[in-house]
């Protein structure tokens, strides 16, 4: 069948259930995200190596292999990551320093620019690098 004639299977109370796997949403939109990487089309290409991605989130993280961007720093030993995460879990196992938040909870936003790797938690002083990009 078309995805469109899927039928979500509960898989508990508040959950939506994937009709090709296992896995279940308790929202409809991640259930919609998810459904995606069970489709072969990848709208996103990657221009250095063709990898194709069903989004375009995605294949902005992963042209930070390519560029060797990496944003995210650990302050205790100076090793950088190309996601948040990354250094999240690096914190925890290498330093002993689980993370900070709750569970789910937002974190400050990274502003990165994506052609030089310059960094800032403030939309305006982003703003202002990215018209020098546009200006040269």
């Amino acid at each position: 069948p078309s995805q469109g004639a899927l039928t979500t299977t509960p898989r508990g109370p508040g959950t939506l259930g994937c009709p090709l796997c296992p896995k279940a949403f308790p929202l409809q939109r991640m259930l919609t995200r998810h459904l995606k990487c069970h489709s072969p089309a990848r709208r996103h290409v990657c221009r250095c190596c063709g990898k194709g991605f069903h989004d375009a989130f995605d294949l902005k993280r992963h042209m930070r292999t390519h560029t060797g961007i990496r944003p995210f720093r650990c302050g205790a030993c100076g090793k950088a990551f190309t996601q948040r995460c990354s250094l999240e879990a690096h914190l925890a196992k290498v330093h002993g320093q689980p993370a900070s938040y709750a569970y789910r909870e937002r974190r400050e936003k990274l502003h990165v620019c994506e052609d030089c790797g310059f960094t800032s938690s403030r939309p305006d002083a982003y703003a202002q690098h990215r018209a020098l990009h546009r200006a040269a």
